[in-house]
């Protein structure tokens, strides 16, 4: 339930964008804020803390200003081979909050153009079902759309009913998560690459695929990798380096943003910038980590009763295993 300020309802859990309605709710909830001017419930901190703030990284800020240049590329064009754009990095580094932030900006922007007409819709959202034929992924498009198909429809109807809808929405951006789970290797893989192939070839759209280490994928392998290779150009999204004064200078600027954002009655700022450091002695620079890390130890400090972030505390708090099990780089002497 989406309040009229845009906010969910407390204690309503997010659901992610798997149809148009979500996606909207999506578009259409504002960042996390505290209500009114305080002091505000621990509850309500907490809430707060569950959520956070997304703040923009480097290879965010690269990938939006391409997906600008490729919208521009393909305006006017009347071919299929429209340029599209392919997201790839490690796990944890962020790749899903990238995909759907560039859907979001894309679609608040459309929408102060055109305002929100009821037969208008910018942008898709989709995720590669697990074991995914081509069949289903094309239905899991129609459900997107709530688009009213049955069991007995072949996956040609099915696809000919999407493709519709979306060009009489004026569909412009389709986004496709997880597109590392197809096995171009396969031929169920094989078949749905085709299916993907087709869908940008019959909608007037940009496609984004997002997925895990794309480079090394079946994705970009044989005949059909080439061609996706010969469309797609790649911003590759590693964990954040910290070698660099350069990249030193863009992590701590990262830290500082969390730092300023956090809500909590005993926090000074700059009391966790100071840990830059350390939190990416900890994380490696993966942000889904560190985005973890932060907002348990923030909710730690307001059960606990301290209100603050230590080091020690973020010493307690264990991190997903592929942080803690990657190997840490020796410590200068």
């Amino acid at each position: 339930m989406v309040t009229a300020a845009g906010q969910q309802s407390q204690g309503v859990p997010y659901a992610s964008p798997t149809t148009w309605r979500e996606w909207t709710q999506f578009v259409d909830t504002e960042p996390p804020c505290l209500p009114g001017t305080g002091p505000w419930s621990a509850e309500e901190r907490l809430d707060y803390h569950s959520r956070f703030v997304i703040l923009s990284t480097p290879t965010m800020a690269k990938a939006s200003l391409t997906l600008r240049r490729l919208m521009i590329l393909n305006r006017c064009h009347n071919g299929t081979a429209r340029r599209g754009l392919l997201l790839s990095g490690p796990p944890t580094t962020g790749k899903t909050t990238t995909l759907q932030q560039l859907g979001r900006t894309f679609h608040l922007a459309d929408r102060s153009r055109r305002g929100t007409p009821e037969d208008h819709l910018p942008v898709v959202f989709l995720s590669v079902p697990p074991a995914a034929t081509a069949k289903m992924l094309v239905s899991e498009l129609a459900r997107y759309l709530d688009l009213p198909i049955t069991a007995s429809m072949n996956q040609a109807r099915i696809t000919d009913i999407a493709c519709a809808t979306l060009n009489e929405l004026g569909t412009r951006l389709v986004l496709i998560d997880d597109v590392h789970l197809l096995n171009t290797r396969t031929r169920t893989g094989a078949e749905t690459s085709d299916q993907m192939k087709h869908l940008s070839e019959r909608i007037p759209a940009t496609f984004v695929y997002a997925g895990v280490n794309l480079d090394s994928s079946p994705l970009l392998t044989g005949v059909r990798g080439a061609q996706i290779a010969g469309r797609f150009k790649t911003v590759r999204n590693p964990p954040l380096g910290h070698g660099s004064s350069a990249q030193r200078a863009s992590w701590e600027g990262l830290i500082r943003g969390m730092d300023e954002a956090l809500r909590l009655d005993a926090h000074r700022t700059g009391a966790l910038a100071r840990h830059a450091p350390y939190l990416h002695l900890r994380t490696g620079g993966r942000i889904g980590s560190l985005s973890a890390l932060v907002r348990e130890a923030a909710i730690t400090a307001i059960l606990d009763g301290t209100e603050k972030i230590t080091k020690r505390l973020l010493d307690d708090i264990e991190l997903d295993e592929l942080a803690e099990h990657t190997p840490q780089p020796a410590k200068r002497r």
